[in-house]
């Protein structure tokens, strides 16, 4: 047998086939530079590359794995499932229960339509906000991102800020966008402003409530509650999409811990636990205006595969059953305090985001509220910053425009590594020269 490719050569191979030689852009390492390291498995907090080498991994599959990799159980579940059968296209009891799980896990939400993606979930909650009130606008805020449907991909965050593309996508026609309008994140006045001017022209509004492609950006106090206000007092739908949110702070939504419902929901990643699932969900009233029971189309041949939900519903009940949120946000206040402290030592102008498990350090003066703040922050100095912590076995996101994640598998010890190579006094490039 012959030796292991290296991630160097593993790229240079994709690179022959695969355009950019990656499936999703922010993996290619452009926004930091080097080779993007090629992983071979993982487990626990941990992963190891095609080179051999051992990460705790920060990551996290961009959040699904709240869990870790490969927990016993999740992928017990998922043999299960897979031997007996990889699809149906057709309909399963195994959908249905993860349906009614996210039904009784969420107030507000009455029915839920399960898809494939977060792009696909979002995608169907703006077609079916459209179809509902019969109106064609939608707000949405900058450098929050939704997926890469057409109508979304205007002023996003996450790979599309981290390429430099903050505008729009090549092959997004102009009228597409058109539509689509754009208000700073937490700049409640620009929404006030608009909505009295225009409101009854806007089917919906769509944010993050706590936005995480632009980093970690908390909504400022009385924001989403004026969200949801304006879209009442207009008959717009508000739309939480809360594909990075969902599940992530308690075995809820977002919505349901701060007390705001709105009228849909987007889900992914940690509901499918690793594996390819989204889901749509809200009002009956709503929801039943998708096919077949309304006007408005929907499908897709893998919705509410088994396997995938299969892992979905395993983490799911782990979470509700084991509550290890009180552990994740202990570890998470751990690196924000731990983080600040150490830049303050060492004159260095950094902030550290952090909510529960999720985290980003600004290498900029905090808080960050907006795109524009976060746009003001020194990514250059993320980038020496990953690559230094890489070579420490550290993980992080390869962008300053990501969020990073603990999981339940992160030990007070992988903790404190990630605190101790992040130490300024290690002599990293980092001064303020």
């Amino acid at each position: 047998m012959s030796d292991p490719a290296s991630s160097e050569a593993l790229f240079a191979r994709a690179r022959r086939v695969i355009p950019g030689g990656v499936n999703s852009p922010v993996r290619a390492f452009n926004a930091v530079g080097g080779t993007p390291v090629f992983i071979t498995r993982g487990t626990g907090a941990r992963f190891t590359s095609a080179d051999g080498k051992v990460f705790i991994d920060y990551c996290g599959s961009w959040g699904p794995l709240i869990l870790g990799h490969a927990h016993p159980a999740v992928v017990e579940a998922v043999c299960r499932a897979a031997a007996d059968g990889l699809s149906f296209g057709a309909c399963t009891e195994r959908e249905v229960e993860l349906a009614e799980l996210l039904c009784a896990r969420s107030p507000g939400m009455e029915r839920v339509r399960l898809v494939s993606s977060g792009t696909e979930a979002c995608m169907t909650a703006i077609r079916l906000a459209r179809g509902f009130t019969g109106r064609r606008k939608i707000l949405k805020f900058d450098g929050c991102y939704h997926g890469h449907a057409d109508a979304l991909l205007v002023s996003a965050g996450s790979g599309l800020l981290t390429a430099g593309l903050a505008s729009s996508s090549a092959g997004v026609p102009a009228g597409v966008v058109a539509d689509t309008w754009i208000a700073p994140y937490n700049d409640t006045a620009a929404v006030e402003a608009l909505m009295q001017r225009h409101g009854d022209d806007v089917a919906a509004i769509i944010v993050e409530p706590i936005a995480g492609n632009m980093g970690l950006v908390t909504p400022t106090p009385g924001f989403l509650e004026a969200l949801r206000r304006l879209t009442r007092d207009t008959g717009a739908l508000l739309i939480f999409d809360e594909v990075i949110t969902g599940f992530r702070l308690g075995p809820t939504t977002y919505g349901s811990l701060c007390g705001i419902t709105p009228d849909l929901t987007c889900l992914g990643k940690i509901i499918g636990g690793g594996m390819p699932v989204g889901a749509c969900g809200g009002r009956t009233d709503i929801l039943e205006r998708l096919s077949p029971s309304g006007p408005v189309y929907q499908a897709g041949t893998l919705s509410g595969n088994p396997v995938a939900v299969a892992a979905g519903l395993s983490t799911l009940k782990i979470l509700i059953d084991e509550n290890p949120y009180p552990s994740i946000e202990r570890q998470g206040r751990r690196v924000a305090e731990a983080i600040e402290r150490q830049a303050r030592m060492h004159g260095i102008n950094a902030h550290c985001a952090q909510r529960g498990g999720l985290f980003t350090i600004f290498f900029g003066e905090g808080p960050i509220r907006n795109l524009h703040d976060a746009k003001r922050c020194d990514a250059a100095r993320y980038a020496r910053f990953f690559h230094h912590l890489l070579g420490r076995g550290i993980y992080l996101p390869p962008s300053q425009f990501e969020v990073s994640f603990i999981s339940a598998a992160h030990t007070d010890d992988d903790v404190t590594r990630l605190i101790e190579a992040a130490n300024w006094s290690a002599g990293i490039p980092l001064t303020n020269e």
